[in-house]
């Protein structure tokens, strides 16, 4: 496995200074925005199917071992605050537990059992899409999931860094994430998990915005949850409209901090044009 294999440009990093380490991981990035760029139509295509699963009330179920479990569930909480969707909607299976947490058993992400009974506990369905993710592409628990999900007509994504592997053979669209052997050997929370995090930032992204979550590109269905969102609801508000920062803050507080109820009276030809 490329995950796997050593970096014959890292052979000497026990013997590296400091500067010399970061700047050979520095180096040794740039390929992820080069796999990126050759897997712009794959990620693009995954995004349509999300924006097309959410729009019709489905789930978006992640599934995911040690790194991955733990970008998937980083992806998934995201979405509540940034786009105001309920919870649920995005869903994080982490082999390790809910948290993904440090310290959970490495044999949990060999349980494939554990996998099926979490998708059956969800009651996934055909509405529901599941994107397996693992770096190697074979781990059990990311795979088994997949296998189940293919099996009940559950439409289903994998992404992996490494050619042929088992999860990319099963799924409808398999996205591969070649980022090659690691600076540190195996330690695929480095290129092969920068490249996982940027993938799902642009599909979840990009299915938002397909979703009319965003109106030009501003995020209208922010959660006002602290200051600093509701600072941005304001600015929100002021950039779309006539309003001053003022008014856009008055009419804000008389409207529950609803961006889109509040653009909705000032602008309603906007909103009504969103997709």
């Amino acid at each position: 496995m490329n995950t796997e294999s050593r970096n014959p440009r890292s052979y000497g990093l026990d013997k590296m200074t400091a500067e010399q380490i970061v700047r050979l991981m520095n180096e040794e990035e740039y390929v992820v925005m080069q796999v990126l760029q050759s897997v712009e139509a794959d990620l693009a295509r995954c995004a349509e199917k999300v924006a097309e699963t959410f729009q019709n009330g489905g789930r978006i179920i992640y599934v995911g071992s040690g790194t991955s479990g733990r970008i998937a569930a980083m992806d998934a909480a995201e979405m509540p605050p940034t786009f105001g969707l309920e919870p649920g909607v995005f869903i994080a299976l982490v082999s390790e537990g809910p948290e993904g947490v440090a310290g959970a058993p490495d044999s949990a992400e060999e349980d494939e059992h554990a996998a099926v009974v979490a998708l059956n506990q969800l009651r996934v369905d055909r509405n529901d899409i599941v994107i397996g993710l693992t770096a190697s592409g074979r781990t059990p628990f990311a795979v088994a999931a997949v296998r189940h999900a293919h099996q009940k007509g559950v439409w289903t994504c994998g992404i992996a860094n490494n050619r042929n592997s088992k999860l990319l053979r099963l799924v409808d669209l398999p996205i591969l994430l070649d980022t090659g052997p690691e600076v540190l050997t195996g330690s695929t929370r480095l290129k092969a998990g920068t490249a996982l995090k940027l993938a799902l930032n642009r599909i979840s992204t990009a299915a938002m915005v397909l979703s009319g979550k965003v109106i030009e590109n501003l995020m209208v269905d922010v959660k006002p949850v602290n200051q600093k969102h509701r600072e941005r609801c304001a600015r929100i508000v002021r950039d779309l409209t006539t309003a001053t920062l003022d008014e856009a803050y008055d009419l804000l507080e008389k409207n529950e901090w609803n961006v889109r109820k509040v653009l909705g009276i000032l602008r309603p030809e906007l909103v009504a044009t969103t997709r």
